[in-house]
């Protein structure tokens, strides 16, 4: 594809930012190892986390085809590797390639749903129900039934779920009694039917997104 010929790839480590709140999208950018974070600031400097864009996927492609303003603040927690494609030329691209505006639609369709259920989550849930289902969800991700690594600090998976930090940790000791235990940035899933039935996860939102953004290289290849 002609648009690669002058896109770069960028390794950067734990802790960049890759683009402010309010900035212009210079470049598209995707993930191809690792992840960014996405957080939101309110005006007195308030900073919550948003969402975590992982491998393969396009980071706020909404932002580089409208030409808008980022809304979020991107951020690197592991060393991760990008590919940087010049906003205009990315823009031009879609206009003349099918196969690439398919693979941006099928970006902005997944990144929609996951905000959808996101919400849901938000607003559907007591925020142990939450904690329970981030829990049980994460560690289908990381193919341990019987336990899960935190993947960030405590503070901002509260953020992430909508809770404070003090009420993370209160959630914890309220599942302790229906089958976990945690240790550190560690928590043993003892009894994972039990804790199944006092959180109720919910498929439709708790499910991972048929045919997700793993197409996303393939189509940019």
């Amino acid at each position: 594809m002609d648009l690669l010929r002058n896109a770069v790839v960028h390794g950067v480590g734990s802790g960049t930012v890759l683009f402010e709140q309010g900035d212009a999208p210079t470049f598209q950018l995707v993930v191809l190892s690792g992840s960014a974070q996405l957080f939101g600031r309110s005006t007195e400097g308030r900073e919550v986390l948003i969402e975590t864009v992982r491998a393969p996927d396009f980071i706020i492609p909404a932002a580089v085809v409208t030409g808008a303003p980022y809304l979020m603040r991107a951020r690197v927690p592991e060393p991760s590797r990008f590919l940087l494609i010049h906003a205009a030329a990315f823009r031009a691209a879609i206009d003349a390639d099918p196969v690439l505006a398919h693979a941006v639609i099928g970006s902005l369709a997944q990144q929609f749903r996951r905000m959808v259920r996101q919400i849901k989550n938000l607003k559907l849930r007591s925020s142990t129900q939450r904690v329970g289902c981030y829990v049980l969800a994460l560690s289908k991700r990381q193919g341990t039934p019987d336990r899960v690594i935190l993947p960030y600090e405590k503070n901002l998976i509260a953020s992430e779920l909508g809770i404070t930090r003090e009420s993370f940790s209160r959630a914890l000791s309220k599942l302790e009694s229906s089958g976990i235990e945690v240790d550190g940035q560690t928590i043993a899933i003892r009894d994972r039917e039990r804790l199944a039935a006092q959180c109720m996860p919910d498929p439709l939102i708790d499910g991972p997104d048929a045919d997700g953004p793993a197409e996303v290289s393939a189509k940019m290849s």
